[in-house]
């Protein structure tokens, strides 16, 4: 079975349009004219990781430069904001224990 993924979702470009493309860029690999592509059809998909905290920071990175995100889990495509993490595990619907998803049960700050 697969480990939870998350996707951060690019929701809008912001007043800072070049700032963002530059952050879709750095995320992705993409150039300049691919990002603005990618950022014209928001909201869309900017990338997929395994590890909340990765996804978190490429959100992070996208909202220092004027867009809006949001971090969304595989299993149960609910919206994880880190202000109101851990999540509710219940509604989970991944093949794991709901203890296990990063997003409902985050690793302790060491």
């Amino acid at each position: 079975m697969e480990e939870p993924g998350f996707r951060v979702l690019l929701r809008g470009i912001g007043e800072r349009k070049m700032d963002t493309l530059k952050a879709i860029r750095k995320l992705t690999g993409f150039s300049l004219w691919e990002s603005k592509e990618l950022a014209e059809r928001a909201p869309t998909l900017i990338t997929e990781v395994n590890w909340i905290e990765v996804a978190d920071q490429a959100a992070e990175t996208l909202k220092k430069a004027g867009a809006s995100v949001t971090v969304v889990c595989d299993w149960c495509d609910r919206e994880t904001p880190p202000e109101t993490r851990p999540i509710e595990p219940g509604p989970c619907k991944g093949p794991w224990p709901a203890g296990t998803c990063r997003a409902s049960n985050p690793p302790l700050a060491h």
